[in-house]
């Protein structure tokens, strides 16, 4: 499950980054990306919700890593500006996250 739910991350934000580059669609080879990393990303994340993995649980990591992910690569590679204010929403996002995971009722085995 949690192999597939990397892969939805990784692909989506891949995807986004090249969304970035399309130019509004008008570039071939980022246009390309973002469809095929989005398919993938979808693909990817109804695996993992086919193997068991709670919907709330999956959809909440999958934003908030992607949101964390996307928030770096743009300070980091793309000059985009992140202020402290940000940096404190991202963190929110993660410990939401987590309090989903962590609030889990295990199931009987």
């Amino acid at each position: 499950m949690w192999f597939w739910l990397a892969g939805a991350i990784v692909a989506e934000v891949t995807g986004t980054v090249a969304l970035r580059f399309s130019e509004g669609f008008s570039r071939l080879l980022p246009s390309l990306i973002v469809v095929l990393g989005y398919g993938i990303a979808f693909y990817s994340l109804s695996r993992a919700l086919a193997g068991g993995m709670p919907i709330g649980v999956a959809y909440g990591v999958w934003a908030a890593v992607g949101v964390a992910l996307i928030a770096i690569i743009g300070a980091v590679f793309l000059k985009e500006p992140l202020t402290w204010v940000q940096i404190g929403g991202i963190v929110l996002v993660i410990a939401g996250v987590l309090a989903l995971e962590l609030g889990r009722t295990p199931h009987a085995a």
